[in-house]
């Protein structure tokens, strides 16, 4: 490819900085979808706050992803049938999947790492500094933007302006835009509609700096990077035509070669995974490098490794990590880095494992597997990103390599965390994960909650597959023969004892309780939605990582009776606490976790001709029914501006009209364009995130 000069002026406005400060300025029937742009009667959603929590959103978006088009096309639908601009079409539920879910976790996940300014900028990243060898990193940047679009067919000179690219991103923020939001047309459109500017241009769509809280965390960051890793292995994994931009079965790696043939399913998809790799990869080499910290000196940058050994002392990630900035307000980096919480948290951990577990997928290079996608292959070849080397693609361990490409960072990661969750988070004689382990010698705590453990063996199953080479993202659910592994059969051990211990242990009337504290028991209190769904999420890992029957037979009670105990079917929304009768809150955990337990309903525990007992709520049209009726209640709202989703872009339909007709809503939805969501949002509106809420039946 011709290599083109990039002038420091250019990579300025492809790469501006942020502004630091903000100027002054009828109920239907239970079961039964509410009709998209209708007020459901008798209900109020609240929204309980404002703040962004990086780790919450991007876990459920994560989780709205996985319940989006890949759910919908699981089911049978023929992904062509959706349209934006077409509400409710095929059917409510193709929409809200296929169309809201799926483009919310999409969106979303570029506000925080493309347009907010949340966290670091891009051009400070470690792999970026190395790359700039003296020069001005600004221009290395831009210089490896051009020849990334260039991987995949997309012109260079057409590259979003303005983007504000992070590495690592801040734990929370202040989603209103802290100026006004420029939706003059830049370009003409189909049917009336236009291209507003801040689609192309990305200056107008920043956070406000100094409400944003300046601090690490492994949950933020694992969230984060897991949003990435799933689009990027979507985006990424096939291969497209330059002259008609047709997606291509990748048959092998070196089908990019064919000047007509580059990477991505197309061209503007594949652009956006190049991108999302380059952040991951300079993401990977500061956590590997400088978010490790060693326990017996309580010093960040230990070396975490396929060699390490927690015996010899913990490497592992605290859970709370302050920067300092260096003072640059345009693009700004660290000065330094102070630890500000110690522990290590199972959350933490889970989240991180889960991405890298993802990731490790992606960019797996070893020999010895067999189920490999030939286009992922391509994409980690030495161009556009480097391979690993050959010492940490073998079997043999003692032979590894400290190296920089994206796959030994990760594999050094990936393989810390699990070893961390087995020495400092696994309890043996239990046969269950804590919640907590304080850093110091004797330190694990005597709490399992029961929503993390159901998660962290979520997070397990992902990393046995990883491990043993089978395939993940949206095929983690797919059959395929593995490497087998010593830490995939370690992993499948844990996976065995834990939901065991969900059985055993935390079982109660048809139930789960919230937790188990060690050495006195169930916790005694009332149970709540969020252990439930976790409990589901796990004993449905577990099913589909062992195959033992008697965890999804599990898994379909507890739905079952879950369904019975925590519905709502006047609201038309889960009680987020068993007895209770009004007032219930959401966060967006608890979204995330309802949206992934009603999809594994669809996938995994939905009733078949071999199931002895048919439950009701296990019913395929009656989980649809359930799905969207909860989606549109609470994430999107019975009333405009009143649901967990905060505003929306025009990709799930609210299009921007030449005639300004119907302006700030123009698909009549509940959800209004990001400008227009000013109502407690202040002059400018909001980004497109979710926003904690509580239901409350008038």
């Amino acid at each position: 490819m011709n290599k083109r000069p990039v002038s420091l002026m250019l990579a300025a406005t492809l790469l501006a900085g942020c502004t630091t400060q903000s100027p002054t300025a009828d109920q239907p029937a239970a079961g039964q979808p509410t009709p998209a742009g209708k007020e459901t009667k008798k209900l109020a959603v609240e929204r309980a706050g404002t703040n962004f929590d990086t780790a919450g959103n991007m876990f459920a978006y994560a989780e709205f992803e996985l319940s989006g088009e890949p759910l919908a096309e699981s089911l049978g639908l023929d992904l062509d049938l959706l349209d934006a601009g077409k509400p409710d079409s095929p059917t409510p539920f193709d929409y809200a999947a296929g169309i809201e879910s799926y483009e919310y976790s999409e969106e979303s996940m570029y506000e925080v790492v493309e347009k907010s300014g949340l966290g670091l900028h891009l051009v400070n990243g470690p792999i970026n500094q190395k790359r700039a060898e003296g020069k001005d990193p600004r221009q290395a940047l831009a210089e490896r933007y051009y020849a990334l679009a260039e991987s995949v067919g997309y012109a260079p000179e057409e590259l979003f302006q303005n983007m504000f690219p992070t590495f690592v991103e801040y734990a929370s923020g202040d989603p209103h835009y802290i100026q006004k939001v420029d939706t003059s047309k830049f370009a003409e459109g189909e049917n009336g509609r236009y291209t507003p500017r801040y689609q192309v241009d990305f200056a107008t769509l920043r956070w406000d700096r100094s409400k944003m809280e300046p601090v690490l965390s492994p949950s933020a960051l694992g969230a984060t990077y897991l949003k990435q890793a799933l689009w990027l292995g979507d985006f990424l994994g096939g291969f497209h035509t330059v002259d008609k931009d047709e997606e291509l079965e990748a048959t092998s790696p070196t089908q990019d070669k064919d000047p007509n043939i580059r990477l991505g399913v197309s061209t503007a998809d594949g652009l956006q995974g190049v991108l999302l790799a380059e952040g991951v990869w300079n993401k990977l080499a500061f956590i590997r490098d400088r978010m490790f910290l060693h326990a017996a000196d309580g010093k960040l940058g230990a070396a975490p490794g396929t060699g390490y050994a927690p015996a010899n002392g913990f490497v592992y990630m605290p859970h709370g990590v302050k920067v300092t900035e260096d003072g640059n307000k345009d693009f700004p980096g660290v000065k330094e880095l102070t630890v500000t919480d110690k522990r290590s948290l199972l959350q933490d951990q889970w989240l991180m494992m889960w991405a890298a577990s993802e990731f490790f997928g992606t960019t797996d290079q070893r020999p010895a597997n067999p189920n490999q996608n030939p286009a992922f292959r391509a994409v980690f070849d030495g161009q556009p990103f480097p391979s690993a080397p050959a010492a940490n693609l073998d079997k043999d361990r003692s032979n590894d390599v400290k190296a920089d490409d994206p796959y030994s960072l990760n594999r050094d990661v990936l393989y810390t965390l699990f070893a961390n969750l087995e020495s400092m988070h696994w309890n043996e004689r239990e046969q269950t994960l804590v919640d907590e382990h304080s850093g110091d010698a004797n330190g694990q705590g005597n709490l399992a909650d029961t929503f993390q453990i159901g998660y962290a063996l979520e997070s397990l199953r992902l990393f046995q597959r990883a491990v043993d080479g089978m395939p993940l993202g949206y095929a983690s659910g797919e059959a395929a023969k593995g490497l087998n592994t010593p830490e995939g059969q370690k992993a499948l051990k844990m996976i065995k004892g834990q939901a065991d211990f969900i059985l055993n242990k935390l079982w109660d009337n048809g139930l789960v309780a919230n937790g188990y504290r060690i050495g006195k028991g169930k916790l005694d209190e009332a149970k709540t939605l969020r252990a439930q769904l976790g409990a589901i999420r796990g004993l449905t890992a577990a099913f589909l990582a062992t195959k033992d029957e008697k965890y999804r037979l599990a898994a379909r009670q507890l739905f079952e009776n879950t369904t019975k105990t925590f519905w709502d079917a006047e609201a038309g929304v889960y009680r987020d606490v068993a007895g209770k009768e009004n007032d219930y809150a959401y966060d967006p955990y608890l979204a995330g976790a309802v949206s992934a337990a009603l999809r594994v309903g669809m996938l995994n525990l939905v009733n078949t001709d071999a199931d002895q007992e048919k439950y009701p709520s296990l019913e395929l049209g009656t989980l649809t029914e359930t799905y969207t009726r909860f989606f549109r209640t609470v994430i999107n709202g019975p009333a405009l501006g009143k649901g967990m989703q905060a505003s929306e872009f025009w990709d799930t339909g609210d299009f921007y009209l030449q005639s300004g007709e119907k302006e700030g809503n123009t698909d009549g939805d509940t959800v209004p364009q990001i400008q227009s969501a000013v109502e407690g949002n202040g002059p400018f509106g909001i980004a497109p995130v979710l926003l904690p809420v509580t239901v409350r039946k008038q």
